[in-house]
């Protein structure tokens, strides 16, 4: 059943992912098709309290697919989470006479757009934009796969010097609280072994990996760390591995930081983005709302903003099966 939605407004989020600029420029042609106009928010939900709103038409979104980073800008915004300011940022869609939202963003942004859709009854669908790939809903979230790409091929020059000097290398990837980047990057590379919040493993675990390399005459090795593993960081894992066999091992440790962020979105994050960007506007014509447009099995499915942000999105336990076989 078609809604009466005349405006609507996008919006990037919380971090910045690859593919981001596809999802608004895929929001910006298919509203048009639909004779819909579109406003986009700078900086997120504090330019919407600001009033930072800009109408964008087909040409404002020309040769931005390719681009990273996010042509709106994005922010964190501390005044969003109180009542006033939310009150502030609705009051500023009625001022452009806003009918609906895009968020395109991950848990924060979906957290506030849910807290915000119940609150002033203004239909918000979201977009997974963020290279931690945790939201439950959508096999994939757009920057995903770049960012992995990215670490991969970091990962793929550090092993040339580690193999140069006989070392061990402790690689530090992003991704929160999730392994999803550390666990890809791990097996594209040909890791020894892969450190994440998902997998249950010790010290003794990381030095019997390292050991049983060196008897094969492996005389380098690398280690894919998560930020967020429960030993602790690449720095923390190789100082305590130090500890347990000390001059054992020529330890060197990379932290790849916010390279994962940037870069030219891969091919699959384009086909994403495009897609999710043309479902969310598809989907507000429908009648949905408060719901985050994700692809599952190749097919758009909606998930309601409490199951993508409160469902745990269960890592596959074939692949950690795999890593461990193929590292051997």
């Amino acid at each position: 059943m078609k809604t009466d939605i005349k405006r609507i407004a996008v919006f990037t989020s919380g971090g910045d992912a690859p593919g981001m600029n596809a999802a608004i420029r895929a929001v910006v042609r298919t509203a048009s098709f639909h004779d819909l106009h579109v406003y986009g928010i700078s900086r997120g939900y504090e330019g919407m309290i600001d009033g930072d709103f800009k109408r964008l038409e087909r040409k404002d979104v020309a040769n931005i697919i390719h681009r990273g980073g996010t042509i709106l800008k994005t922010a964190r915004s501390k005044r969003f989470m109180t009542p006033e300011g939310r009150k502030a940022a609705y009051e500023s869609l009625r001022a452009f006479d806003i009918d609906a939202c895009i968020a395109i963003g991950g848990n924060g942004t979906f957290t506030g757009a849910n807290i915000f859709a119940q609150e002033h009854n203004i239909p918000i669908i979201g977009l997974p934009g963020t290279i931690d790939n945790d939201l439950y809903g959508t096999d994939y979230t757009i920057g995903f796969d770049t960012a992995v790409n990215t670490a991969i091929e970091a990962v793929d020059k550090i092993r040339d010097t580690a193999d140069s000097h006989d070392r061990v290398f402790f690689v530090e990837v992003m991704g929160r609280h999730a392994g999803y980047i550390a666990l890809h990057t791990g097996i594209g590379s040909g890791a020894e072994s892969v450190v994440t919040p998902e997998i249950s493993v010790s010290i003794e675990d990381v030095v019997g990996v390292l050991q049983r390399s060196a008897k094969r005459k492996k005389l380098f090795s690398l280690i894919i760390v998560a930020e967020g593993s429960t030993l602790g960081s690449a720095n923390e894992i190789a100082s305590k591995v130090n500890e347990k066999m000390p001059g054992a091992f020529d330890i060197r440790v990379a932290v790849i930081g916010h390279l994962q962020r940037g870069g030219a979105p891969s091919h699959l994050d384009r086909m994403l983005a495009s897609r999710m960007g043309h479902a969310a506007v598809e989907g507000l014509v429908q009648g949905k709302a408060d719901v985050m447009a994700g692809i599952v099995n190749d097919e758009i499915v909606y998930t309601p903003f409490h199951e993508a942000i409160f469902t745990e999105k269960a890592i596959n336990n074939q692949l950690i099966k795999m890593a461990g076989i193929l590292a051997m």
